[in-house]
């Protein structure tokens, strides 16, 4: 719902007035209250564009948002608004600044300091529905002896927008959400291979192990750290005439490398 695109009061121009913490001759309330009542009106503006709607009154009077003239793209919703009382002989002139657009949207300070100096910014928000909320009941047993549940959905919104509008708007938006799922098409990812590690590339010759060690494992085919790597310690000791002085030398050197074999072997 938050994602509805709707209209919402953007600026307003107040005429002898530069900030927001002035007051105005005449005029019961000050420029903030003013600001705020605007913000509060209720608009649908069917226009993408910015609209602008004014107003001139002279006292006494009790102004309020149908009041304020804007064209034909703009309707007022709440037009019973209070925007300010204007006493006797004086007046008051209102230039009022609408748009389209979607959530919240706060002042950008930035901006407002390259506006014209007597344009008050207002945070904007566009979002037409002011409460949503939602039971889940159970309902009666079904045919076939299941339960079924139903939805139960409240929705407020500022009169804008109607809450079976507002429902089939954020419903289609949800559709359109999820329609690509319906057509995607799965990659299979296909796992890389692992590169070898550095170490065990190492050939038996670095290792450093005394003649004896190094003769039994060159017979038995063992020629650099990775054929180390599918051995267990159980395993060097069936090499022929490989002893445990022998298979703990193998271990150690191993060890300094940073490669550990288990002490026996699994079994399959």
């Amino acid at each position: 719902m938050g994602g509805l695109e709707g209209s919402a009061v953007t600026a307003v121009r107040i005429a002898g007035v530069n900030h927001e913490y002035a007051t105005i001759p005449g005029v019961r309330e000050d420029v903030l209250d003013i600001l705020l009542n605007c913000k509060q009106i209720s608009v649908d503006s069917r226009s993408q564009e910015l609209e602008i709607g004014r107003l001139v009154v002279t006292g006494p009077a009790e102004v309020k948002a149908k009041d304020i003239q804007f064209s034909s793209q703009v309707e007022v919703v709440d037009g019973d608004r209070p925007i300010a009382t204007v006493q006797e002989g004086h007046n008051l002139e209102l230039e009022i600044h609408v748009e389209r657009g979607v959530g919240y949207r706060p002042v950008d300070r930035r901006n407002e300091e390259t506006s014209a100096i007597d344009l008050l910014q207002i945070d904007a928000v566009f979002m037409p529905i002011n409460r949503v909320n939602f039971t889940i009941d159970e309902t009666a047993v079904a045919e076939g002896g299941s339960t079924r549940e139903r939805l139960k959905m409240e929705l407020v919104t500022d009169g804008s927008t109607s809450p079976d509008d507002a429902l089939a708007e954020a419903a289609n938006q949800l559709i359109e959400l999820f329609q690509p799922l319906a057509t995607v098409s799965m990659v299979e990812e296909i796992p890389e291979e692992p590169e070898p590690a550095a170490e065990a590339q190492i050939p038996l010759e670095e290792l450093n192990l005394s003649v004896r060690a190094y003769n039994c494992l060159k017979r038995a085919q063992v020629n650099s750290v990775s054929d180390l790597m599918g051995f267990s310690y159980e395993d060097l000791l069936e090499i022929k005439n490989f002893g445990s002085k022998s298979a703990d030398e193998v271990i150690e050197a191993l060890e300094r490398i940073g490669i550990s074999i288990p002490q026996s072997r699994t079994s399959a």
